[in-house]
């Protein structure tokens, strides 16, 4: 088999650690943070500058701003969904539930706290430091794709851009059904009542299809051989119902509350991460598309194990 020779690197990989080392010092001494990231940037985007009168690959870019664009509209749209997905799973159950719900058995924390117990304290202590986080990987797979000035990676570098945009919109709407088909309680009990302001009983729906079956086992065999919700739960509690035009259809799931405000895309700018675990994680996604993004060859690589890559990125295009 004949192997071809490798991309320049272009001193990405020592860009990317002197990144990561830098950004690190916020923790360690705020001063020299201070004084080194600016001058990273600066040496970066100088670099940079100085490749854009020798890139060659100028209509390529053109003919990829279009696909790029509509690929961060997908993404603002799949964002949009997940943050409707984030508030209705912790407003239909209401505050009480996510309180005194006891969270699920975590056997990879179980292994964590073990490994406490049995590793060096110095190991113990790198491992819980937060040297790379989401934020990084994001700027990682930028650096990435400004990396095509170098050769590093195959151009376009808006064509990258597009694809891994895609996957990872993709990898959200997945995400958001996940964990919007089956509600899991959350690993820290308190974290609802002190994120959201939805009422702290269930809603209708919770109230008439979960409740009157969810703790005793009798009920449970019940409705699974009737398939029908039988229990009669009386009459409901009314709850706050703005008038939000067009999208009224959004209150049933978001569940506002007066002090929240008159505005459905205000209370959703307002919305951070949600409580409850929220399987998979968000975090790992955009990690691993980025490793991805950084590990394999270009799709002109001969090399046996790109297959994969090489389908995937067919399936987003």
């Amino acid at each position: 088999m004949r192997w071809r020779a490798p991309p320049r690197s272009g001193g990405l990989g020592v860009a990317a650690m002197s990144y990561v080392a830098v950004d690190y010092l916020r923790r360690l001494s705020p001063a020299w943070h201070a004084r080194l990231q600016p001058a990273l940037w600066s040496v970066l985007a100088l670099v940079a500058v100085s490749r854009v009168p020798y890139y060659r690959h100028w209509s390529a870019e053109f003919r990829s701003a279009l696909p790029f664009v509509a690929s961060m509209v997908f993404m603002l749209l799949a964002l949009l969904f997940e943050a409707l997905s984030v508030r209705s799973v912790t407003a239909v159950l209401g505050l009480d539930w996510h309180r005194d719900t006891p969270p699920l058995p975590d056997t990879g924390q179980w292994l964590l706290l073990a490994s406490n117990e049995k590793l060096p304290q110095t190991i113990v202590d790198i491992l819980r430091a937060p040297i790379i986080g989401l934020h990084h990987f994001l700027m990682l797979f930028m650096m990435l794709a400004f990396s095509v000035l170098f050769n590093s990676v195959e151009a376009p570098g808006l064509g990258l851009g597009a694809r891994y945009m895609f996957t990872m919109a993709i990898g959200r709407l997945l995400r958001a059904i996940t964990f919007a088909s089956t509600i899991l309680p959350s690993a820290r009990p308190w974290c609802a009542y002190a994120r959201f302001r939805v009422p702290a009983y269930p809603h209708r729906w919770a109230q008439k299809y979960y409740v009157p079956y969810a703790s005793d086992a009798d009920t449970i065999r019940k409705i699974i051989n009737l398939d029908i919700a039988y229990a009669d739960t009386g009459s409901y509690l009314g709850e706050y119902r703005p008038d939000w035009g067009a999208m009224s259809f959004l209150i049933d799931f978001l569940r506002p509350t007066v002090s929240e405000g008159s505005s459905w895309f205000s209370l959703l700018k307002k919305a951070g991460g949600g409580c409850n675990d929220l399987m998979y994680s968000g975090h790992m996604l955009v990690a691993v598309l980025t490793a991805m993004a950084w590990t394999v060859p270009p799709l002109n690589s001969s090399c046996q194990f790109c297959i994969l890559r090489r389908e995937i990125l067919f399936l987003s295009r």
